[in-house]
């Protein structure tokens, strides 16, 4: 897929639910919407260049794992839609959840991942937020899903697109009838669901780390749902008021000032 393929997908999905959360939006902001969007566009700025340079590898990847018939989906005979569906269930897995689980808990990786917590307005624009090298952690973990797997290039075309509209749909600022959020929570993240996990104390941050499949947070219990109401965005170990500052949210991982949980 090119890249500008890729930011079409992008721009259309965050446009989508950039124009819902006008409508039927969770929590009712008193910001300046575009001010707050253009710290998490600088950020996808920085996400979309390493986009760039990780799809060459992964075109390099793919050609060598069609050369070398490596892999458990070259080893095993399913009907094409259950290899898909394995794949996908991987992917999300390892590239997802298990990632996310890392950034949380290993002191280095966190201080990358702490970016992506500052948003004290969590909306679609906040699943753009996240430090250039810990993209890049969750990119080098989507390539070792796909050599585990020697899936078809297809497979991980169509998870990037899932992928992305999952990122924006839990991450918006929407409110779905509850119901309806709590029954398709038992399988996918939701936007109620994922909203825990951007609360700014323990212990729902370290809850609900999965993208697409909630599955992962209920085998491995890490899965909390509870009244949204209750929801603080932000976190706690850093002032609400530099949510914001492009150029100290760039610094947060080599500011030693900061103490982290770990």
């Amino acid at each position: 897929m090119a890249t500008w393929q890729k930011l079409a997908w992008l721009s259309l999905v965050l446009g989508l639910f950039w124009i819902l959360e006008g409508y039927y939006a969770l929590v009712k902001f008193r910001y300046n919407k575009w001010k707050h969007a253009k710290t998490n566009f600088i950020l996808l700025g920085f996400v979309m260049f390493i986009n760039l340079v990780f799809g060459l590898l992964t075109g390099g990847l793919f050609l060598w794992l069609n050369n070398s018939q490596f892999g458990l989906l070259q080893i095993i005979d399913l009907p094409i839609w259950v290899e898909l569906i394995l794949a996908l269930m991987v992917l999300d897995l390892i590239a997802q959840y298990f990632v996310h689980f890392l950034l949380h808990k290993i002191k280095w990786m966190w201080r990358l991942h702490l970016i992506h917590h500052t948003d004290t307005h969590v909306d679609a624009t906040t699943g753009t937020r996240h430090h250039p090298f810990d993209f890049v952690i969750r990119e080098s973990f989507a390539l070792i899903a796909v050599i585990i797997m020697g899936m078809p290039v297809a497979f991980y075309l169509f998870y990037r697109i899932l992928s992305v509209f999952f990122t924006y749909f839990t991450h918006a600022n929407i409110k779905l009838p509850k119901n309806m959020d709590r029954v398709l929570s038992y399988v996918f993240v939701t936007p109620d669901m994922h909203k825990f996990h951007h609360h700014f104390q323990l212990p729902w941050t370290d809850r609900n780390f999965g993208n697409m499949l909630s599955i992962w947070d209920r085998i491995f219990g890490t899965f909390v749902y509870e009244k949204t109401e209750n929801i603080r965005y932000g976190i706690d170990i850093l002032a609400d008021e530099n949510s914001d500052n492009i150029r100290y949210q760039l610094g947060i991982p080599f500011n030693r000032s900061i103490k982290t949980k770990n």
